[in-house]
């Protein structure tokens, strides 16, 4: 823990920015620097950047070790072509066919070069990469959020910025997409170093991180540099600063991804633009994977950020009322207006709301900044409530507001911190058994059960969607195979295992979401079923447990039935209540009794 620091005025910059600048934005900048009035001081604990940086660490490890993957989207688009990349074996979505290259396979090798170098000098069994690169990841992302950290205590003070870290650290939504492996994860970690750097006028970083977002991860996460060029180019004037950070940007992460991906995918790729095409100027587009209302986000957000959310959402009319009923002679910031620094948290929600098609991944990128402002909306509640003290005379001259609304900070941590904790706890009870289930199969081989030359089919029928990537298969000698469900969109098919394999174009591929038949697998041929029993049965999707002189259940683990439980204690864990409320179904791991001993 430490405390304020005896004064928080900002450096000067000129040492710290291109040498190519000219004299005239350097001396502006300079001015401007000299304007800016200190922040209120006062003697608050708060936590450093080294605690932070721990506590941060701590609970992200946590959510790589036991958060399962919640969007099926990041194990067949990025663990599959991972896996591909690093054992060539893997399944390949019709987005990495040649004749689309949507996806890019220099954000996967950017991810997969520590796993391709650990399982060079060690040859691990394939789950221990997959951990190795989920802790990875949240490493990078613990770095990021403690960099987002001190610029929130140095742009808004300490008080909101102690809020926001304890909303990060206990959220749902941070302990779902900080593990991912997804563009999306990757937009967030640089939302937070595109925001921490543009409220300490750190342009340059800014510009690059907004870069690093759309080009490598994203395209879509362009919107949330939109605010910084606001910034420069109408309120600074910063045109050549701008100019120039765009193209050395463009050019240090645009052209190395153009070589790469043009490399593997056999001829001139573009994937920014190529996704651009197919979701926004004439391509079949997203809506062909389903559309929701406009109640999904609202939904998933509060399932998400609980109380934070409704905070985040209501945060401008809190900043309407502060204007008002608060006035201040004293800067609360010391660079930019709060409205301004939150514009692209609505900017991005009003884009994203009104689309047709819309899933819990595409809010990632505004993590930070929905903590964040939920911070800033509970700061503001403190400031009404002592602003009623004072003008029903319950409070003396001279007294600070957080003196008498501590409470209402601590309410707020433990209401959001005991929501978030539940919400996490559900998900892991609820459906971590997708992977349990293939941490048990990985057992057969590295046990002897079964020999490690042995050719073995794993199945999948109607939960084809839960199972979450190769990595959880024992070695390479083991597929993975679709048998005929109710489903009839498309799925993946196997990589051509050769040297060219992410240059072959297969005409099973399409972009349309139509089923292509020749991908499923023989159900007599499966050496091991993985399915889901619900009490539930269709002519293709039958209960394979029953039928005892084909399938033999190794082991079972439950998981929920969302139909039969109820709305409120399936998605928050509160104890008694979610066990007399919730059903469970049978996650079922079967082994094929006809075809005879594994060897």
């Amino acid at each position: 823990m430490g405390r304020n620091p005896p004064s928080l005025k900002l450096r000067q910059q000129n040492g710290n920015h291109s040498k190519k600048e000219s004299k005239k934005e350097t001396q502006k900048r300079a001015q401007q620097q000299q304007k800016r009035p200190e922040p209120e001081i006062n003697n608050l604990l708060y936590p450093s950047g080294d605690t932070a940086f721990k506590a941060i660490l701590l609970t992200r490890f946590c959510a790589a070790i036991w958060s399962h993957i919640t969007d099926c989207d990041e194990t067949y688009n990025y663990w599959e072509p991972m896996h591909y990349l690093i054992f060539d074996k893997g399944l390949q979505t019709w987005e990495y066919s040649p004749e689309f290259a949507l996806r890019s396979y220099t954000y996967l090798l950017i991810h997969g070069v520590p796993g391709i170098i650990y399982q060079r000098l060690l040859r691990p069994n394939p789950l221990l990469i997959f951990y190795f690169i989920r802790c990875l990841l949240v490493l990078l992302c613990s770095f990021v959020e403690v960099f987002f950290y001190k610029a929130v205590c140095r742009e808004f003070g300490v008080h909101i910025g102690r809020m926001c870290l304890v909303f990060q650290l206990f959220s749902a939504g941070m302990f779902i997409s900080c593990s991912a492996l997804l563009p999306s994860s990757w937009a967030m970690y640089m939302c937070f170093v595109m925001c921490g750097a543009w409220w300490m006028q750190k342009y340059e970083l800014a510009i690059f991180a907004t870069a690093l977002g759309a080009l490598l991860g994203w395209p879509f996460a362009a919107v949330l540099g939109v605010p910084l060029a606001v910034d420069m180019l109408i309120m600074k004037k910063m045109y050549k600063t701008f100019l120039q950070w765009s193209i050395i940007s463009a050019g240090v992460i645009l052209v190395p991804m153009v070589i790469t991906d043009s490399l593997l995918y056999g001829k001139l790729v573009i994937a920014p633009l190529n996704i651009l095409i197919y979701n926004v100027f004439g391509g079949a587009g997203p809506n062909l994977y389903g559309v929701e209302p406009l109640s999904y986000y609202l939904i998933n957000g509060f399932l998400n950020f609980n109380l934070i959310w409704i905070f985040a959402l209501t945060s401008p009319l809190a900043l309407i009322l502060s204007y008002i009923l608060v006035p201040s002679k004293q800067k609360s910031t010391l660079t930019l207006p709060h409205y301004f620094s939150l514009s692209p948290l609505f900017l991005w929600l009003f884009i994203f709301f009104l689309q047709p098609h819309k899933e819990e991944r595409f809010l990632f990128p505004i993590y930070p900044l929905i903590c964040l402002s939920g911070a800033i909306t509970v700061d503001i509640i403190q400031k009404l409530y002592f602003r009623v003290l004072n003008f029903i005379k319950t409070v003396s001259y001279g007294t600070h507001y957080l003196d008498c609304t501590v409470f209402i900070m601590v309410g707020s941590f433990i209401i959001t911190s005991l929501l978030g904790l539940s919400r996490i706890y559900s998900l892991y009870s609820n459906y971590h058994a997708s992977m349990d289930i293939m941490m048990e199969l990985n057992r057969y081989s590295v046990e002897g059960k079964i020999s490690e030359n042995a050719i073995i089919n794993v199945c999948l029928g109607k939960d084809w969607h839960r199972y979450p990537n190769s990595f959880f298969l024992p070695n390479n000698n083991w597929n993975v195979r679709f048998i005929k469900s109710e489903f009839t969109g498309i799925l993946p098919f196997p990589y051509t295992e050769s040297d060219n394999g992410t240059k072959i174009v297969h005409k099973h591929f399409n972009d349309q979401n139509r089923e292509e038949p020749s991908v499923y697998f023989d159900l007599n041929k499966c050496h091991f079923l993985i399915d889901l029993d619900l009490e539930k049965e269709t002519l293709l999707e039958p209960n394979y447990s029953k039928k005892k002189d084909y399938w033999k259940v190794l082991k079972v683990f439950k998981f929920l039935d969302a139909e039969k439980s109820h709305r409120l204690f399936r998605a928050f864990y509160i104890p008694y209540f979610s066990e007399k409320n919730v059903k469970y179904g049978s996650f079922l791991l079967m082994q094929n009794v006809k075809i005879g001993k594994l060897k």
